[in-house]
């Protein structure tokens, strides 16, 4: 069995970051949790609701001895947090994210680790809420949900089983795929409805008669946009990171929708029956895996 870490620094102690740090907690109660970043209020905030054990904005402190270093920042900014880190690294170090995108963060890893970056094990797991910060975190987030790990030929063989590990400690189930098809992946199953949830909600928001629109919208309306609450900051950087994929399947997706609005204004029943009916064998075959 891969052993598990002793001592573990999270940068960045926000929902996934801290919900990891719970969840290890909870597998390993004697792992220590050091959790570090910019933030100084932040951090403590974090460290007062015992989500980890210490805080820290000096990056040498918050890497001595430490076996596993999680990097949990939004994309947009970790290539500078690599940079930041590079100094403090060594050999012996583990290293991996929690990024909603894969290509940018590993085309920024090879430009800033250096000889270190056959430590790094790109990581995505598939969970979270539309809530932010350490005090949103918790143990179960990740249980019965998928982590990706995207490592490469040159990735440490050593590293992907022990990150991996920590990951099923954590109730996940842990599968690896190419950088390229998680970012084809991700952008038509989670991407995608992100974009659809805000611009939905935008659009409502600008028409005249918003407010009753709102007063009256049912429970399917708020549980398909529940995700329009989650942090923009975040999903614009997503956006950006994951363009080229995104793009194609936001095309594909507004060619189906004219198709459909065509059958809608041309009274066409059987296209729009056939619509709803295979949509319905897919989310019903879906959701019964």
């Amino acid at each position: 069995m891969v052993a598990s870490f002793n001592k573990i620094c999270i940068y960045g102690v926000g929902l996934i970051g801290g919900s990891l740090a719970r969840a290890c907690k909870k597998a390993h109660p004697d792992v220590e949790i050091i959790g570090a970043g910019r933030n100084v209020n932040k951090l403590q905030q974090a460290q007062a609701l015992g989500v980890v054990d210490s805080v820290t904005t000096d990056l040498q402190q918050a890497l001595d001895g430490v076996e596993l270093l999680v990097v949990a920042v939004p994309v947009g900014s970790i290539e500078a947090v690599f940079n930041e880190l590079k100094p403090y690294l060594n050999s012996s170090m583990i290293l991996t994210d929690v990024g909603s995108t894969k290509a940018s963060v590993v085309a920024s890893a090879n430009k800033t680790l250096g000889e270190f970056v056959n430590n790094f094990v790109p990581g995505h797991p598939i969970a979270g809420i539309e809530k932010s910060g350490a005090e949103a975190a918790f143990a179960e987030l990740f249980e019965q949900r998928r982590v990706i790990l995207t490592p490469d030929k040159n990735t440490n063989t050593d590293a992907t089983q022990r990150v991996t590990k920590l990951w099923q400690d954590c109730g996940a189930e842990v599968v690896e795929m190419s950088v390229e098809h998680h970012d084809e992946v991700l952008a038509a199953t989670s991407h995608l409805p992100h974009m659809l949830a805000f611009s939905l909600v935008d659009t409502l928001s600008k028409m005249n008669d918003k407010q009753e629109i709102f007063k009256y919208a049912a429970g399917g309306f708020r549980d398909f946009t529940r995700i329009a609450s989650s942090s923009p900051e975040m999903w614009q950087d997503i956006c950006l990171a994951n363009a080229d994929a995104l793009v194609k399947v936001i095309k594909e997706f507004q060619s189906d929708l004219s198709s459909l609005t065509a059958a809608i204004e041309s009274g066409d029943k059987q296209t729009i029956n056939n619509i709803f009916s295979r949509a319905k064998k897919a989310r019903d075959q879906f959701c019964n895996e």
